[in-house]
């Protein structure tokens, strides 16, 4: 297991909010990641929520803006937050355009080049960075979950129907819910897996697609919508579809709009204690 070096540590409602480095071999550079550590690590070993979040954000964003340790401390468990995508690897094109490459890894594994080598963030996530949180952090292995925002939500949906059972829960803000169909998606998945959006590998990156087809343990999904959010009329969200799906296959979800929020910080602060205690239920019971 590699070394990992603290960045920072900072005392917040009477736990840690941390940020590590650490060298990834699923991206092939050096990645950080945010960590907040309850009061209660000091008795045990605790739950822990993985949040991923939106284009062009690192680690940063949600640990500063979030407000979330507050509701972690009452809860007791951890809350891990990594980096968006890889960084600084040189690729052609990689800092080019805000809705791909470096801060837009859309939590995929690109099939197509110069991409595949690099751009591996969903085993980044599923696999390499909860053997690194699970050994050397005082983690519950089998009791995690994952949530996230806008990509992240992306992100998060599809490691939770990707993995039936890995995760007790999944909730997200504003997700990219059907990215084959939103022009964000499109850009996005033509540079990671190539072809147009007719390419059959799209489908396996899409929560509506994955929804259809989920066999699993009950997974209980709570998604959050503010009716002001500019991307959800221009068509870049869509989470009408996935819900439409999970109606159809019997999946639990529930899509709450939110009058008057937009896809903003504020929004997520705003109702961040309600996804925790959400979480909560799921990884104490």
């Amino acid at each position: 297991m590699p070394n990992i070096t603290e960045i920072s540590n900072n005392k917040i409602f009477g736990g840690w909010q941390k940020v590590f480095s650490h060298e990834s071999y699923e991206l092939g550079c050096k990645m950080n990641f945010g960590i907040f550590l309850p009061p209660q690590v000091e008795e045990g070993l605790v739950p822990v929520i993985y949040w991923l979040s939106g284009l062009t954000c690192t680690e940063a964003n949600f640990i500063q803006k979030a407000g979330a340790q507050k509701y972690a401390s009452e809860q007791g468990v951890i809350l891990v937050a990594p980096d968006t995508s890889p960084r600084n690897l040189n690729i052609p094109g990689e800092d080019d355009d805000w809705r791909f490459g470096t801060g837009a890894g859309f939590y995929v594994d690109a099939t197509n080049e110069p991409w595949k080598k690099n751009y591996r963030m969903y085993s980044y996530i599923t696999k390499e960075l909860p053997a690194l949180i699970n050994e050397k952090f005082p983690v519950l292995p089998d009791k995690q979950s994952i949530m996230g925002h806008s990509m992240g939500g992306h992100g998060a949906l599809i490691c939770a129907l990707k993995n039936p059972g890995f995760y007790k829960t999944v909730s997200a803000f504003a997700p990219i819910s059907n990215p084959i169909l939103a022009p964000w998606g499109k850009k996005a998945f033509s540079h990671y897996f190539g072809g147009p959006e007719s390419n059959v590998v799209w489908k396996e990156w899409d929560a509506t697609e994955l929804a259809k087809k989920y066999n699993g343990p009950p997974l209980d999904i709570l998604i959050d919508q503010g009716k002001e959010d500019k991307y959800l009329t221009e068509g870049q969200l869509l989470p009408e579809n996935l819900l439409l799906v999970a109606k159809d296959v019997g999946l639990s979800l529930v899509l709450r709009f939110q009058e008057g929020y937009d896809h903003s910080y504020f929004f997520i602060s705003t109702f961040i204690e309600d996804h925790i205690k959400h979480h909560a239920k799921y990884l104490k019971s």
